[in-house]
């Protein structure tokens, strides 16, 4: 596993194997920050079910200004610190070591983009974005990736949030989200 592109471009991220952890493929990675490689510079992001922070250093190496990432495995967290230290990466990012459905209820900050990658062992993606619908903070244009298992339903709307595109990738869903 290893950041993509940017200021840590090619570096090798620190990784475990646990029922957990399904880290985002270079693939779906290529696809997300493909459609926001002009907009992530300055960009605050929220990185949900963070597993080995992945997808908020790839933020952070392309110019995120920062990156709040909610994970709730200490295995998970020292991971994510093992490869903050080995980037040199400081308060850009701030983990939370919580269940992400309790930090949303209770999210005051509102952000650019929002990364979601829950266990597929849960099947709880729909469960998060019914979640996020009912959360007031995020403002309009906030877009959002969520991965899902090709065996879970995900709905075209979720309160005001609407799918911008979904595209499957082997045995997972990735589906953009923009908050209307």
């Amino acid at each position: 596993m290893r950041v993509i592109a940017g200021k840590y471009g090619g570096r090798k991220l620190v990784s475990f194997r646990a029922d957990h952890i399904r880290p985002t493929t270079d693939r779906v990675k290529e696809a997300i920050f493909s459609k926001i490689q002009f907009e992530i510079a300055g960009a605050e992001v929220l990185d949900l079910f963070s597993g080995t922070g992945s997808l908020a250093f790839e933020a952070l190496s392309r110019g995120a200004i920062h990156v709040d990432a909610v994970e709730m495995s200490s295995k998970s967290v020292q991971i994510i610190n093992k490869n903050r230290k080995s980037l040199g990466i400081g308060d850009e990012l701030k983990i939370f070591s919580t269940d992400v459905l309790k930090f949303l209820k209770t999210c005051k900050k509102s952000y650019d983009y929002i990364f979601v990658d829950p266990p597929f062992t849960k099947k709880m993606a729909s469960e998060v974005m019914q979640t996020l619908s009912e959360v007031n903070t995020f403002e309009k244009g906030c877009e959002l990736f969520i991965e899902s298992s090709s065996h879970e339903e995900m709905k075209d709307t979720y309160g005001s949030w609407e799918a911008k595109s979904q595209k499957s990738y082997g045995d997972k869903w990735l589906s953009h989200f923009i908050k209307k």
